[in-house]
C-alpha cells in the first residue's frame, strides 16, 4: 500500500516514535511485511517527506536486526598484512529491480555460505537508473531483513568518476560535484567509494609520472575529502584508479608513479586500500556483428604482478578487476589464483533480469 500520511505509514509498519526514536514493536511482522510495503512507498510515494520517514525507519530497523552498513577497509589491511590472497571479493551493480536482486544475492550467499560481497552503484548508474544513494542503500539494507541475514552490509561508491571534457572545461565546478555525490553516498552508508580519476591520465606527456599527475592529484584530494567526513569510528575504504577500462593495459611503471605521487601528497593520512587497473576488459563487454558477446582476453599476468606490488610495497590489498561480468564462466577461477582484490560484476546481472522480462516487455 502507498501511505498517505505519517499515521498511516506509523500504524501499518507498527512502529511507534517514543523519545523521538522509532520503535520498531513487532519485528517479525516489519520483516514479513512492512519491508515489502517500504518499497513500495520510497519507488512510488509521490511524496518526499513520507519518503525520508521510510529512510529512517529502514535504517533505524537495521539495527535492530543486526544489519550493519560497513567499511571493507579492515579486511583489506589484513589481506595486505597477512597475505589472504586465496579469494577476490565480488562486487555487484544492481541496475534494475534493486530490492528484488539484493535479495537473490543474499539467499544464493546463504546457500554457499558465502564471504564478503559489495553492493555497489557507479556515479554514471546514479544518473540513468535515478537510483539515488540513500535509495539504493535503503533496498539493500531491506533485502537483507528481507532474507534474515545479520552482520555487515558493504554497499559501495563505484567510479565515481572524473568526466574529462567537464573538468577540462571547469575544474572546480567537477570536482564540487564528486564532492557532492560522495557526501551524499557517505550520508546513506556508503562506507566503501572509488574514485576515479584515471579519465585524467594524459597519455600525450613525455614520462609516465607527468601521465599520472593529475589522476594522483585528484585521487587524493578526494581521499581527503572522504577521510573529513567519515562517521567517527569508522575508516572508509577508498579506492583509486591507474588505467581507465577499455584503454591499454595497466604496467608496474604506472602503478609506482601513481602511488609515489599519491602518498606524497597524503602526509600520513590513510590512503587506498586498493587500485583499479587495465587488463583486457571493457565495460559491457564487445557486441560482435552476429549479436554474440567476444570473448575477453584477459592478461592475468598482469593482474597478478600488480596485486603483488600494491600488497607488499604499498600495504593494499591487491589489484581490482573491473568489467568481468560478460567473461566465460570457466575464467572467473583465475581471478583468486592470480590475487585479484575485488572483481566488478555489472552487466551480467542486468542481462539476467532483462532474459526473465516477459516477451510482451522485451
Amino acid at each position: 500500500m502507498i501511505y498517505g500520511d505519517e499515521k498511516e505509514l506509523f500504524d501499518h509498519c507498527n512502529i511507534e516514535i517514543i523519545g523521538g526514536k522509532t520503535e520498531i514493536k513487532d519485528l517479525d511482522f516489519f520483516k514479513k511485511s512492512a519491508a515489502d510495503s517500504l518499497v513500495d512507498n520510497l519507488l512510488l510515494s509521490h511524496s518526499d517527506h513520507l519518503k525520508n520517514i521510510c529512510h529512517r525507519v529502514v535504517f533505524e530497523a537495521a539495527n535492530k536486526f543486526g544489519i550493519i552498513p560497513s567499511s571493507i577497509q579492515t579486511l583489506y589491511e589484513a589481506r595486505a598484512k597477512h597475505n589472504l590472497t586465496h579469494f577476490s571479493v565480488p562486487a555487484i551493480n544492481l541496475r534494475t529491480l534493486t530490492y528484488d536482486s539484493a535479495r537473490a544475492v543474499f539467499r544464493a550467499a546463504e546457500k554457499i555460505n558465502a564471504g564478503p560481497f559489495i553492493f555497489e552503484i557507479a556515479r554514471s548508474e546514479i544518473g540513468y537508473t535515478e537510483q539515488r544513494p540513500l535509495e539504493y542503500s535503503s533496498f539493500v539494507i531491506l533485502a537483507a531483513i528481507k532474507e534474515g541475514f545479520r552482520g555487515p552490509v558493504f554497499i559501495q561508491g563505484d567510479h565515481f568518476q572524473v568526466k574529462a571534457e567537464n573538468f577540462l572545461q571547469d575544474r572546480d565546478r567537477e570536482v564540487n560535484q564528486l564532492k557532492d555525490i560522495i557526501s551524499e553516498a557517505i550520508q546513506a552508508g556508503f562506507y566503501n567509494i572509488d574514485i576515479d580519476s584515471s579519465t585524467l591520465v594524459d597519455l600525450s606527456k613525455s614520462t609516465i609520472d607527468e601521465q599520472q599527475k593529475i589522476n594522483y592529484e585528484i585521487c587524493a584530494l578526494l581521499t581527503k575529502f572522504i577521510r573529513e567526513l567519515q562517521p567517527e569510528g569508522i575508516e572508509i575504504s577508498v579506492g583509486g584508479e591507474i588505467g581507465e577500462v577499455g584503454g591499454k593495459n595497466s604496467t608496474p611503471e604506472e602503478l609506482h608513479a601513481f602511488m609515489r605521487g599519491y602518498i606524497s601528497m597524503m602526509q600520513g593520512i590513510t590512503g587506498i586500500s586498493k587500485i583499479s587497473i587495465q587488463t583486457g576488459t571493457t565495460h559491457g563487454g564487445i557486441i560482435l556483428p552476429d549479436g554474440s558477446m567476444e570473448k575477453a582476453k584477459i592478461d592475468f599476468d598482469t593482474l597478478k604482478v600488480l596485486s603483488q606490488i600494491a600488497r607488499t610495497e604499498f600495504g593494499m590489498a591487491g589489484a581490482v578487476q573491473h568489467g568481468a561480468s560478460t567473461l566465460p564462466k570457466d575464467a572467473f577461477h583465475h581471478f583468486p589464483e592470480h590475487e585479484c582484490a575485488e572483481i566488478h560484476l555489472a552487466t551480467q546481472f542486468q542481462n539476467i533480469v532483462y532474459d526473465c522480462l516477459p516477451s510482451s516487455l522485451k
